[in-house]
């Protein structure tokens, strides 16, 4: 008979926010999967709970996923935590909770802390709707391309950043999408907890030198809605995609895109026009 896979949320600094639940969950697994097993281990020891470690990380998560599914198929019960917050949020767990669902392998999940939802619960914006975007790529192309992405995005976004790549990430945060309002979230329920409240060229200016310490997870407000121009004719919203194509570089379809997001005209017409004029 099939074991099950129990996902058990870890605490994102403070020990104290480990639930009894969580706890209870790890002493009833036959084996625990963990990103870092020392960072595990600590966690561990400090409840007194005894459980063999298997890693499972980015770079061993496909190999490993296959091995932990089949000892799960075998009748092993297999718990699995990240370093910190919620696995498969972020974190290479989603894959293996993917391959469990592919192979009919029961999932189970304990809550427990996340940084996302903490962070926005603390940035003081807008958190009805949100879009969290993880972190940004390192490649310049793909950085450029999610970026743009999200001008127009009027929910707000959540980031997740190291110190050292906090200045580049908040300049081209102000390029893409222009002053925002910006909450700072570093070292969440840690002993120097901090959370800065500001925006984007004031945060760019203040971590320009670098200096940054601790983890952020960077909260930015969605873009504002902009009234549709009145008596906008079709040839004029084509013509003002076809300029703002050419000003920024973008593809014509996300031209397209942004000018039917301001007048209320179909993307599909628009681009329709547009392609015409550039025939």
């Amino acid at each position: 008979m099939s074991g099950t896979l129990t996902i058990v949320g870890t605490p994102i600094g403070n020990l104290g926010d480990f639930s009894p639940r969580a706890v209870e969950a790890l002493e009833a697994a036959d084996f625990i999967a963990a990103e870092d097993t020392r960072v595990t281990l600590r966690l561990l020891n400090h409840f007194g709970i005894k459980k063999p470690l298997v890693s499972y990380y980015e770079h061993n998560k496909r190999e490993r996923g296959e091995l932990i599914c089949a000892r799960i198929e075998a009748g092993e019960s297999c718990a699995l935590v990240s370093d910190a917050g919620m696995p498969a949020i972020s974190d290479p767990g989603e894959e293996l909770v993917a391959q469990c669902a592919a192979r009919g392998i029961p999932v189970l999940a304990v809550p427990g802390p996340s940084a996302v939802v903490t962070a926005l619960a603390l940035s003081g914006l807008p958190t009805g709707r949100f879009t969290f975007e993880g972190f940004l790529s390192m490649n310049k192309k793909s950085r450029r391309e999610h970026l743009a992405s999200l001008r127009e995005e009027r929910r707000t976004m959540v980031f997740y950043e190291a110190p050292h790549k906090l200045p580049a990430t908040l300049r081209d945060l102000l390029e893409a999408l222009g002053d925002r309002r910006v909450a700072l979230a570093r070292e969440l329920t840690k002993v120097h907890e901090e959370v800065i409240r500001t925006t984007l060229s004031e945060a760019a200016l203040r971590y320009a030198d670098g200096g940054a310490r601790g983890e952020f997870v960077l909260v930015v407000e969605g873009a504002a809605e902009q009234e549709a121009p009145e008596n906008v004719s079709l040839e004029e919203a084509a013509r003002a995609a076809s300029e703002l194509a050419r000003r920024e570089g973008i593809p014509l379809s996300q031209a397209a895109r942004r000018i039917a997001a301001m007048t209320g005209l179909r993307k599909s017409e628009i681009y329709q026009a547009l392609t015409r004029q550039e025939e």
